[in-house]
């Protein structure tokens, strides 16, 4: 695990995973603006290449073009991956964003071709949440802080922090699961106000729409308590490792911008750009659980439990 890939290798997954970030924007536009069957046909708009760029056209098309772009970063980086990493894990993950990138493109079609089904759609937001998960990890163990297999110290909380950071990644994406829910169920507005739900700290579930949408709203508290706590942890133990500092100071400071952003979503009545940037958000912060999760797994040693020596008691000799 200690080979060295190679810089430009890391620097070009930076740049898929930067691509993808601006992939998610676009098709976050896209469900915003409902512009999802302003082109009717798929693989073709209109049964052209380029069709005239203007209304939702602009928008789902430009979604098409730029997951085109990152389809093709995508290809070179696992040929790169599997030509020049030695690590088979890595290669085996280069193969996984490949095939990843290669079914999201089959689902939206489907999106289109099936008029937007609920189950097709929210599976495909969700998948790309997963494709970015993984250009993630392969600019992560690809990084120079993961090649040069240094420790930054020993983890001896229970559990480890690698654990606590992986929980964390876990539920940000069942959160972005039910935030594809609410989008896609048309259940934005559902509950009116904020931050109470209809006057209340619970409102009456009485339609799936606004279950839904409180779930939705729950569901950032958890995420939020979570990333706090991750904060606490790596302020108090390993505040001294930039590596680990970061991420999870950014991923803090993203979640109170979250909440923010869902409050502007309900204040402007979905707006498109404080609704679009929630979205992009929410796979920030799932990005900087994840790398604080890869980080200190590495760089973090757990301590050994050295085994107890059962001496048995001296005999007293006669």
């Amino acid at each position: 695990m200690n080979e060295r890939p190679g810089l430009g290798l890391h620097r070009f997954a930076v740049l898929t995973a930067g691509a993808t970030f601006v992939l998610l924007f676009a098709g976050g536009l896209v469900t915003s603006t409902g512009s999802g069957l302003a082109v009717p046909d798929w693989p073709l708009a209109f049964g052209q290449f380029f069709p005239e760029m203007v209304g939702g056209v602009l928008f789902e098309h430009g979604h098409r073009l730029v997951a085109s772009g990152v389809g093709l970063l995508t290809l070179v980086l696992a040929a790169w991956i599997v030509l020049r990493d030695p690590r088979p894990v890595v290669r085996l993950l280069g193969l996984a964003a490949l095939a990843a990138v290669i079914l999201q493109g089959v689902l939206g079609g489907i999106t289109v071709l099936y008029k937007l089904p609920l189950a097709v759609s929210v599976t495909h937001a969700c998948l790309a949440q997963v494709f970015f998960g993984l250009t993630i990890t392969l600019a992560v163990v690809t990084g120079p802080t993961w090649t040069s297999g240094r420790t930054a110290g020993t983890d001896a909380g229970r559990p480890s922090l690698a654990l606590l950071a992986g929980g964390a990644v876990a539920l940000v994406f069942l959160q972005i699961l039910l935030g594809a829910l609410t989008r896609h169920m048309k259940a934005g507005l559902a509950i009116p106000d904020f931050p109470l739900a209809f006057g209340q700290l619970v409102p009456p579930l009485v339609t799936p729409h606004i279950t839904v949408h409180f779930a939705h709203r729950a569901g950032a508290l958890l995420v939020a308590a979570a990333v706090a706590t991750l904060l606490v942890r790596v302020e108090r133990q390993h505040g001294d490792v930039p590596a680990l500092r970061r991420p999870a100071r950014l991923a803090a400071a993203l979640v109170v911008l979250q909440i923010l952003l869902g409050g502007l979503t309900i204040w402007t009545a979905r707006a498109v750009v404080p609704t679009t940037i929630h979205l992009v958000v929410g796979a920030a912060i799932s990005g900087s659980c994840l790398v604080l999760a890869l980080r200190s797994h590495r760089l973090l040693v757990r301590p050994r439990r050295v085994p107890a020596v059962r001496t048995e008691p001296a005999r007293v000799l006669a």
